[in-house]
């Protein structure tokens, strides 16, 4: 993993802020997470940014905890959260990639209505950080390899937000073009 110094913080200051049920740390931590994703284009920073930023969004929403397999849930996600520290701290890559892939497992082993919701979280969450990639220049088609989502959500979403408006990304007219490389070079 790269940059894992600054993701082992951001985990170990995760998971104290979902002791503490601070979301907005848990928010601020998730925007943290979007600059190493998109510098690294690594599979599992991006993986931890969509963790963090689902984490956030889950523990916004209140209604879940009254759902029967809450505990059980959130129990293993500071358990997951733990193993993934651990793993970093140890060095151990493939153990890693274990944990990470755990924490979606453990949403799949939920049933009912839970379980469709934290689905949806997590499916919006990496619609979401894809955005905020692409946002940092990274290419579309990319970003939603990177991410696992269709270019077609990726740019809806996009369309949305206006992300592809940004003035860095309109190109001038030849006239305009001519006249800045004349005054760069007068």
């Amino acid at each position: 993993m790269q940059e894992k110094e600054n993701i082992l913080r951001i985990l170990k200051e995760t998971k104290e802020a979902i002791k503490q049920g601070d979301i907005v740390k848990i928010k601020n931590l998730s925007n943290q997470t979007n600059n190493t994703a998109s510098r690294t284009q690594d599979p599992d920073n991006i993986t931890v940014a969509v963790i963090v930023y689902s984490i956030g969004k889950i523990l916004e929403r209140d209604k879940y905890r009254e759902y029967p397999e809450w505990n059980r849930f959130y129990k293993n996600i500071l358990f997951f959260i733990n193993e993934i520290i651990n793993s970093l701290e140890e060095n151990r890559d493939e153990k890693l990639k274990k944990n990470l892939g755990y924490i979606r497992k453990e949403i799949n082993n939920l049933s009912g209505k839970l379980k469709k919701y934290i689905q949806d979280v997590f499916r919006k969450a990496s619609i979401n950080k894809a955005s905020k990639i692409y946002e940092h220049g990274i290419s579309m088609e990319k970003t939603a390899k990177l991410l696992g989502i269709s270019m077609f959500e990726l740019a809806s979403y996009a369309g949305q937000t206006e992300i592809s408006d940004v003035p860095l990304g309109k190109t001038l007219d030849t006239k305009k073009r001519i006249k800045l490389v004349i005054d760069i070079f007068s």
